[in-house]
């Protein structure tokens, strides 16, 4: 009679002849050099990534800093049935050209495009 010997595979193997697992010698990870740019380097990853959003970022709020030349006092109306930017501009800024005015109320109120609707509180740039 013959005997079949079957191994799962999940288990250390063991030795010939040795019945005690502990015998099988373990090694240590060794890191080439180039293992260890590409190790550095992911772990570095996400803390170039976030000094880049950092940064580029804060772009827009550091070009808004400095005005760019818009005036920091403010008039608030309230816009009443059939009132345009266009009419707000020119009511404002007789002397401007309304496209620019216009351009601006729209920027420093946040609108999507330039719908009014009636009781809708606007802040509208002053001359210095």
């Amino acid at each position: 009679m013959s005997a079949v010997m079957v191994s799962s595979g999940f288990g250390a193997p063991m030795r010939q002849g040795d019945g005690d697992a502990s015998a099988i010698p373990t090694t240590r990870l060794r890191l080439t050099r180039r293992g260890r740019i590409v190790f550095t380097a992911l772990a570095a990853l996400p803390l170039v990534t976030w000094a880049l959003v950092g940064v580029l970022g804060s772009a827009g709020a550091a070009a808004d800093a400095d005005g760019g030349g818009a005036s920091t006092r403010f008039q608030y109306v309230t816009v009443h049935q059939g009132e345009s930017l266009w009419g707000i501009a020119e009511s404002i800024a007789p002397e401007a050209d309304p496209r620019v005015v216009v351009d601006e109320i729209i920027r420093l109120n946040g609108l999507a495009d330039a719908v009014l609707e009636p009781g809708q509180r606007l802040a509208l740039p002053l001359a210095p």
